[in-house]
């Protein structure tokens, strides 16, 4: 009733009205009442077929309003009526919404019926809550990836982001972390998605059990610019109504890449110049805004936030991963070399940061992830001498000891897709593979 009273509340005494005046590709131009309309207005257009057409102001050129659709053009021409929205759009999230999968403009598309809808209305495009009020990261989440949860600890509000080239793991990852979180909600984002592949992340990779306690935002890679990019802004959006139910939310989004791909298509035509690998100016914009959503509530709530990151080429230094391993508070780097041998996740733990990690471990945590990782960096800068036999054992005791460890730390990343790990597991079994001591033979 408070979502319907709010609805009502909201219808404006006085209804605006455009015109179509060109068409040119999927830009719409609008002639009509200029001080109706900003960039970001919603517009809905009658097509000549019946039906009404939602478009969304980008821009403004010459006295009319640049439009960009949310679906297919068809049957819209020269003359036709457009209704300008006063509402600033919005979404009614639900704690009901849990277990279901939603499109950009959150309508259900599962078949499981209709959605409730909540009391208060969440926009889109929210801004995150002002810096001096909000909490600090606080204590470790239980992710349920051992390579994660000892090597890259993520804090309650921490934003992390995987970076991988495509078909790595990163999508299978994600369903490993949304089923075995100790998070009370997981919110899923997948944008630009191939159509094929929705339905086998929701069957095989999330399955019942971790899609229970999901809400899924679907926008497949053939929607429009405008679906794609609102299915980001819609995944906060939800994140942001279960914190500030005083919830752990885990927000997972796959991927930021599409994001701002979407934004770059949208930028392009509305007049905006090309930079840097042809992304527009706004994509930078606009990828904090979209990120700093995500992290400590001004209560009890929290959203952690993992974020993947296509690496164009496997380039790891591309525009847009530059830009996002600047804004987030560390970076997950998955690598297709380690895929080839076998080892999932693919994880490079020594090219891979977590920034809240030392401080929210114990000392003796540290220690033990420090040796860890002077190990491995040692067997790695001495990889191609071992593999070639040019190494003779004995002429360095910290190599020698490297080599000795390496079968059982590569072993220790590795993990099955449906096994689970929680924390004081995973730092037992890594302090029991560092306590074994190699015999004089091996260490010869």
């Amino acid at each position: 009733m408070r979502a319907l009273l709010a609805e009502i509340g909201a219808v404006a005494e006085v209804k605006h009205y455009g015109r179509v005046v060109s068409i040119q590709g999927l830009m719409v131009e609008v002639a009509g009442p200029l001080h109706a309309m900003g960039v970001g207005s919603r517009l809905s257009i009658s097509s000549r077929t019946g039906a009404d057409i939602e478009c969304e102001v980008v821009g403004f050129r010459d006295g009319k309003a640049l439009c960009l659709p949310f679906g297919q053009l068809s049957g819209i021409g020269v003359g036709c009526k457009a209704v300008v929205d006063a509402e600033e759009p919005h979404v009614y999230p639900s704690s009901a919404w849990l277990g279901r999968v939603v499109n950009a403009m959150g309508e259900p598309i599962d078949g499981k019926g209709p959605l409730p809808q909540g009391p208060e209305p969440y926009p889109f495009r929210n801004a995150p809550p002002p810096a001096n009020l909000r909490q600090r990261v606080r204590g470790k989440i239980d992710l349920g990836v051992r390579a994660m949860n000892t090597f890259l600890s993520v804090c309650r509000g921490q934003r992390m982001g995987i970076f991988a080239g495509s078909g790595v793991g990163k999508s299978v990852l994600l369903s490993m972390l949304a089923r075995n979180t100790s998070s009370d909600v997981a919110v899923i984002g997948l944008i630009g998605e191939r159509g094929r592949e929705v339905q086998e992340f929701l069957e095989d990779d999330l399955g019942p059990e971790g899609l229970a306690r999901s809400v899924v935002v679907v926008a497949t890679s053939d929607e429009a610019a405008l679906m794609r990019r609102q299915a980001a802004y819609l995944t906060l959006s939800i994140a942001e109504y279960f914190r500030d139910q005083d919830k752990d939310v885990l927000c997972m989004m796959d991927s930021v890449t599409r994001f701002a791909m979407a934004q770059r298509e949208i930028g392009l035509s509305a007049g905006e110049p090309p930079t840097s690998k042809g992304y527009t100016p706004t994509v930078f914009a606009e990828l904090p805004k979209l990120l700093e959503r995500a992290g400590p509530g001004v209560g009890k709530g929290s959203i952690s936030a993992i974020f993947t990151v296509l690496v164009d080429g496997d380039d790891h230094n591309e525009p847009v991963a530059d830009a996002v391993r600047g804004i987030l508070d560390g970076h997950i780097v998955m690598e297709r070399s380690i895929a080839e041998r076998g080892r999932y996740p693919a994880i490079n733990i020594l090219k891979s940061i977590s920034r809240t990690m030392p401080g929210c471990n114990t000392d003796e945590e540290n220690v033990l992830i420090r040796r860890a990782r002077v190990l491995m960096s040692t067997y790695d800068d001495m990889e191609e001498l071992i593999r070639l036999g040019a190494y003779r054992p004995g002429s360095d005791p910290l190599v020698d000891e490297a080599i000795f460890y390496q079968p059982a730390l590569d072993a220790f990343l590795g993990q099955r897709k449906n096994e689970a790990t929680d924390l004081a597991t995973g730092y037992a079994m890594l302090e029991n593979i560092l306590s074994q001591k190699p015999t004089p033979r091996e260490a010869d």
